[in-house]
């Protein structure tokens, strides 16, 4: 079984995308756009402004991961609802990576716990500034 986590964002998938790309070094998969979709007689036409919006990305990461996003469509009623229902967990291989994936990740935003130890490992969670939650948990071999 492979495990993908697929995100939903209001017009701002390709640049969460591009930011995460630079994050873990990883590059981004093709780009599919909405404006590239064939388009639907039965469905109400597309608005100008979402032609650009992302139908689909993809980004692979170290370790086999597998992340994926779409930009929702105002124009046909979608509505993001951010909550902690989405939450990434990552597993690095050192603690100077945790503290790294944390730093970035956590940049220009508020809410985060700060990397702490506990009893399971080091660990730490956020919320990023495209409002996706990370946990990040550094278990030494």
């Amino acid at each position: 079984m492979k495990v993908n986590t697929y995100l939903n964002f209001e017009g701002q998938a390709e640049a969460a995308f591009s930011f995460y790309a630079q994050v873990f070094a990883a590059p981004m998969g093709p780009i599919m756009r909405m404006g590239d979709m064939p388009t639907d007689p039965n469905a109400p036409p597309l608005a100008e402004d979402e032609k650009n919006f992302i139908m689909h990305v993809e980004l692979t990461l170290p370790g086999g991961h597998v992340l994926m996003a779409t930009d929702m469509l105002p124009s046909l009623g979608h509505h993001l609802r951010v909550g902690n229902n989405t939450t990434i967990s990552l597993e690095p291989e050192s603690q100077e990576e945790a503290d790294r994936l944390y730093d970035l990740l956590s940049e220009g935003t508020a809410e985060g716990s700060g990397m702490m130890r506990m009893p399971f490992g080091y660990w730490g969670s956020c919320l990023d500034r495209f409002n996706i939650r990370w946990m990040i948990n550094y278990v030494a071999k």
